[in-house]
């Protein structure tokens, strides 16, 4: 009984750790998935202006290649209603996350903004974008990050 117990524990842990069943929560009350996709993980503010230049670009790649997954986060981390709120106000058409999933590529926090990580397929960080990007520099940044 106890070697069964154990293995259904193993057996879970290794699901849950699995890049095919991490989610994250969004701020519309939805879960974004990455398996399988590259992400662009975009640290912005309402205040920033930079940030506020770069989103139609961010906004260019929404749903251009189904192997690119981008994804916000709300330097600030204010409640999930507020940054829904800033994020419909500045016409954010890609996914903004409930919540920072602090060092989960083992990152620090950015110190200016705006940052973008690039996160592989394999779900591991490839690279930090600083600084507002262009839609040409984002897709070579993509081209260089696929491996």
């Amino acid at each position: 009984m106890i070697r069964w117990a154990a293995c259904l524990w193993l057996g879970a842990a290794i699901s849950a750790c699995s890049g095919d069943s991490i989610r994250f929560p969004t701020v519309d009350g939805e879960s974004v998935e990455p398996a399988g996709k590259v992400m662009l993980v975009n640290y912005w503010a309402e205040w920033c202006k930079p940030c506020r230049e770069e989103i139609p670009e961010l906004n260019h790649l929404v749903g251009s290649d189904a192997r690119v997954l981008v994804v916000g986060i709300n330097y600030d981390q204010l409640p999930a209603e507020t940054i829904d709120a800033q994020a419909k106000k500045l016409g954010i058409d890609f996914p903004v996350l409930a919540a920072e999933p602090a060092g989960r590529w083992g990152q620090p926090r950015p110190e200016v903004l705006p940052t973008t990580f690039i996160i592989g397929a394999d779900g591991q960080w490839q690279r930090t974008l600083v600084g507002p990007q262009t839609l040409e520099s984002l897709r070579a940044a993509l081209k260089q990050s696929r491996l």
